[in-house]
């Protein structure tokens, strides 16, 4: 493990994370900087385990982090895989309304993509629907022709090697458990690990699922509570190609999640969901094997449950967890809900094994989900302690805002 000290230490080497601290050396040319993860290799988690679109900015508030940031850092994402080389496709999507009463929302989520200055959209009525994606019926549609699709992985991990080249040291496989300031001068932050600790000038936590918990041991509030959902995708069969870009539902405005959607990967393959579950484990991916891995799913239970928030949340929006827990359990209703709006999947056969990932959700106190990125300071740390979609399409921006932050906390 490299010893020495930093002056920015970035904890997490999801696609914020790298970003932040290729933000920082872009700044600070002369900054002696390390990247650390849990993990053995970056992009282990949210970055990992998502559909891979590049959002155009259509569904946030006006003036929001989301909104703002959302579009600048699709074009800098698209700039950056130009740049390296990386596949990137503006295949489009489609937003489609079934109902008549989603289509006061669809007018809603107009003026709000408008507002948003979202390239290129268009209003699409019924008859103009298949030609865009012959297989989708609707009453009405909204077309974003920007809304693209890339394996984040990947820019990951182009990231990853051009910090590498540029001296950037990274500890990879190694937790850092706390985050404390040491009093006085000259100004050192200290991360735990088990082996020992590193030492930095200054702390940016881009840790995800776990931004919370490193926050508080900073001596942050313990509000907002990272809840985790998981997410499960359906990938239809090789060969099975449905659509030619992305189709979504209107989605509930009372929830940040977009509804089950059909989206192309980068790979060629077709995607269905995700569903939005809470869940106990913060990596949840799969059911826990070893002993250290119930542990840690006992502890995530036990965070979930004693929050206030959890409950709250629970008794607001049981219905909607009742509708996730059934497509969770079946995928007759999985298909049959992107049927209403693809009726020809019904009758694709569905690749068998399934995809998963689980989204950091920040929740307050009272229940209420978090809807925008969140960052906030202890003393000599940053800390993003709500990035949820579209957090990697935005995450070259993000990472200008989040070193801002730090820069102005750091004076």
């Amino acid at each position: 493990m490299p010893a020495d000290r930093y002056d920015v230490a970035v904890v997490g080497a999801g696609i914020v994370g790298l970003a932040a601290a290729r933000e920082v050396l872009a700044r600070r040319q002369d900054a002696r900087v390390i990247v650390i993860d849990k993990e053995p290799a970056v992009a282990a988690h949210q970055t990992g385990h998502n559909s891979g679109v590049i959002h155009a900015g259509v569904y946030y508030q006006p003036g929001s982090l989301k909104a703002t940031l959302c579009v600048r850092g699709a074009r800098l994402m698209y700039e950056f895989c130009e740049q390296y080389h990386i596949p990137v496709e503006r295949c489009g999507k489609l937003i489609v309304a079934v109902k008549s009463e989603e289509l006061p929302r669809l007018d809603d989520l107009e003026v709000r993509a408008r507002s948003n200055g979202v390239p290129g959209l268009r209003r699409v009525e019924a008859g103009e629907i298949s030609e865009i994606e012959p297989e989708c019926h609707g009453l009405a549609a909204l077309h974003s022709p920007a809304t693209g699709i890339v394996d984040f992985a990947a820019v990951a991990k182009a990231i990853e090697l051009e910090l590498r080249a540029e001296g950037v040291d990274f500890a990879l496989g190694c937790e850092i458990s706390a985050i404390r300031r040491e009093p006085g001068p000259p100004g050192t932050t200290v991360l735990t690990h088990a082996g020992g600790a590193f030492q930095a000038g200054w702390a940016i936590a881009c840790a995800g699922l776990w931004s919370d918990r490193l926050a508080v041991s900073a001596g942050a509030p313990p509000e907002p509570r990272v809840v985790p959902f998981r997410g499960a995708y359906l990938r239809l069969a090789d060969g099975q190609r449905p659509v030619r870009g992305m189709v979504y539902p209107v989605p509930d405005p009372a929830l940040p999640f977009l509804g089950v959607h059909i989206t192309r990967h980068i790979d060629g393959g077709v995607l269905l969901g995700p569903t939005a579950l809470l869940v106990a484990a913060r990596d949840g991916y799969r059911r826990a094997a070893s002993r250290p891995e119930v542990l840690a799913a006992l502890r995530d239970a036990r965070d979930t449950l004693r929050w206030p928030g959890t409950w709250a949340l629970a008794r607001d929006f049981w219905r909607t967890g009742v509708s996730e827990l059934a497509m969770a359990s079946s995928r007759r209703l999985f298909v049959k809900k992107c049927s209403q709006y693809v009726p020809a999947i019904v009758s694709m056969p569905i690749d068998r094994r399934p995809v998963r990932g689980v989204r950091a959700q920040a929740v307050d106190r009272s229940g209420r989900l978090v809807d925008d990125f969140a960052i906030s300071q202890t003393p000599g740390a940053t800390h993003v302690r709500n990035a949820p979609s579209p957090a990697a399409t935005s995450s070259l921006a993000l990472a200008a805002r989040i070193v801002d932050e730090f820069e102005a906390a750091s004076i």
